[in-house]
């Protein structure tokens, strides 16, 4: 009889959490809408305010520099304030940014309306997969900070739907809809919905456990580690976390220092997984795939479709990574999304160099349209089910205690970084180079993401994340031996 009501206990709990998880995820939900409403309305935006190439990627990528400032500051602000008040401050940004934006009358203000909404989204991305690492049992951390990716592409989805549904109902993005407002400018009002629903979301759920163990409200933590997550001894498990909590209260930026190139090893792993999972050039697709599509004989409600249906596949295979990362591993995952990457986008990139025609007149002829289609998708299939949230899982849980709330911060910073130099630059280098250069440039990095990974990263999959101090030790002491044995020779 005992084991039938242990399962029935375990199952309440493990819904807890998932109900937990789920609501922190409403933050990567908003991360992928606001990131993404611009497709629709990039090319609005660039006419109406008489924009050339250069100025509309600044337009839609400025906001990635709000998103590495939220980034940056959303980690020490979480620990004074609470991972919770920090999700209630990115609602807000959230919801200031979508009105903002809707209504906006120069390029200065749309300019200030995206930066803000960036701050939102980068305190999202920081905050919801900590939490999530924070409060999940290892056994299905993996899973569980994946949910943060399947929010983003439901949000990506959202927001691709939702402009395709206002643009064909007003004939154009471009044309007044309701209130004498163009649909481009109800794309981004649209937001604010999903942004109330976070900020509600985030009065509900429970504080982090370590965030109150380090406030000294340990009873609190206790209860919350037994009633949502199922800790059999949770005034053990608060011991443990109020020695790691211990040793991260006066952490700062140095020290994150150390003997590879002045940074731990761990913290420049974590930089180029974040470099690569941008400079594979997702966003490129997320962000201009509607005026991609134009660009290459698709018409306007083609592409919107187009756009849409390759947000569905994105949503469908982070199922995928939610099923096996726990399964099968971080690190081979990111090994089989390299190989399905370089071979999709290599698709892409033959297909481009194909194109006739000059400026607003090019398509692409039988068979390379079809082929352009097949490698851009094969290549986000390979992405959702691999990079897009595996990167997240393992900065949420790679690096010791002492330097994760600062290493996250800087990774992730970087992050955006590398998402605004891709975002800035990809309008103005379709003109110069043309897109079978650029996609050719994405599947080159997609090969070095393989080999990267192959050579420096280490698997995380069962770990504790107390245990991530004894990981960092290891890679630390297999460097001073490398470096060691250098010297002798």
């Amino acid at each position: 009889m005992a084991d039938p009501q242990q399962r029935e206990i375990a199952e309440q709990h493990t819904a807890k959490v998932i109900g937990v998880t789920v609501a922190a995820a409403v933050g990567g939900f908003l991360f992928g809408f606001d990131s993404s409403v611009v497709n629709g309305a990039v090319d609005s935006i660039e006419s109406n305010f008489g924009l050339g190439k250069l100025m509309t990627g600044f337009a839609v990528a400025i906001a990635l520099l709000g998103c590495a400032l939220g980034a940056w500051f959303a980690g020490r602000l979480a620990d004074v304030w609470g991972r919770k008040r920090v999700m209630l401050l990115g609602s807000a940004l959230f919801i200031i940014s979508a009105i903002g934006t809707a209504y906006t009358q120069t390029i200065p203000d749309l300019l200030l309306w995206r930066v803000l909404g960036g701050i939102g989204i980068g305190i999202a991305s920081v905050i919801a997969p900590a939490y999530i690492s924070e409060i999940a049992p290892a056994r299905y951390r993996g899973a569980l900070a994946s949910m943060q990716q399947l929010a983003i592409t439901t949000g990506i989805f959202a927001a691709l739907l939702s402009d395709a549904v206002l643009a064909n109902s007003a004939g154009s993005a471009a044309n007044t809809l309701w209130w004498g407002l163009e649909a481009w400018r109800w794309m981004f009002l649209v937001g604010v919905v999903p942004a109330i629903v976070y900020g509600v979301l985030a009065l509900l759920i429970p504080e982090s456990p370590r965030y109150l163990v380090g406030r000294n409200r340990d009873e609190e933590a206790a209860r919350i580690l037994q009633t949502v997550t199922g800790e059999s001894d949770p005034l053990d498990r608060v011991k443990e976390i109020k020695l790691t909590v211990k040793r991260e209260s006066k952490t700062s930026i140095k020290d994150i220092a150390g003997p590879s190139f002045g940074l731990h090893p761990l913290v420049w792993v974590g930089i180029w997984l974040a470099v690569f999972q941008q400079f594979v050039g997702i966003n490129a697709i997320f962000y201009y795939s509607t005026t991609l599509w134009q660009s290459v004989g698709f018409s306007e409600s083609d592409s919107f479709k187009t756009s849409v249906i390759t947000a569905v596949i994105n949503v469908g295979m982070t199922f995928v990574a939610i099923l096996f990362v726990d399964r099968i591993g971080r690190r081979k995952l990111l090994l089989a999304g390299s190989v399905g990457m370089f071979i999709g986008l290599l698709m892409a990139s033959v297909a481009f160099t194909q194109q006739i025609g000059e400026g607003e007149n090019v398509s692409l002829p039988d068979p390379w349209g079809v082929i352009a289609l097949i490698g851009a998708n094969l290549f986000v299939v390979a992405f959702a089910a691999t990079w897009g949230p595996v990167m997240w899982v393992m900065l949420g849980e790679m690096f010791p205690n002492r330097i994760r709330g600062v290493a996250l911060g800087v990774c992730t910073a970087v992050n955006w970084l590398a998402n605004f130099t891709i975002s800035m630059l990809f309008p103005p280098m379709t003109d110069s180079v043309g897109l079978g250069i650029i996609y050719g440039f994405f599947a080159f990095c997609a090969a070095a993401s393989f080999l990267y990974v192959f050579k420096k990263v280490d698997e995380t999959k069962g770990l504790e994340l107390e245990d991530m101090d004894s990981v960092a030790e290891s890679r630390l002491s297999r460097l001073a031996t490398a470096r060691g044995t250098h010297d002798k020779e």
